[in-house]
């Protein structure tokens, strides 16, 4: 019963996946895709559920500072009922403030450079998101 965790972006989507117990997060990849079409990340989404036999997807949802949803965090929603839909997978939408940033401090003190910094930012942040998930659930 492995769990997929998304950072979803308007341009990327971080991907991280759990492994089979459920304790760990491990960051797989970034897919690069048009928020407009979901259909541009449809098939590495696919891909991914299949080969991994995800049962739970864990979606990043951005909420204000204050708690309140903006209008990224309604894309977060919409996005996470297209994986219901399509996918026939349940999920969740977990609280992802500041998971960026944390993300960005961490692969800083990492000394890696910048533009590395820009590739992998995303998959980091949706380990960080997974793995809170998990330490919650455990």
């Amino acid at each position: 019963m492995k769990k997929v965790g998304l950072d979803v972006g308007q341009k990327t989507i971080g991907v991280a996946v759990s492994d089979g117990l459920g304790w760990t997060a491990q960051g797989l990849k970034t897919i690069r895709w048009d928020e407009r079409d979901y259909s541009t990340a449809q098939e590495e989404l696919k891909a991914i559920i299949e080969e991994y036999e995800i049962t739970l997807a864990v979606v990043g949802l951005p909420k204000n500072m204050n708690g309140t949803i903006g209008p990224r965090g309604e894309a977060s929603q919409q996005f996470a009922k297209y994986l219901e839909t399509q996918f026939g997978i349940d999920t969740v939408l977990w609280d992802e403030r500041l998971t960026t940033m944390a993300a960005e401090r961490v692969l800083i003190e990492a000394d890696v450079s910048r533009k590395k910094r820009k590739k992998v930012i995303d998959k980091m942040a949706a380990v960080m998101i997974l793995q809170s998930y998990l330490d919650a659930k455990s």
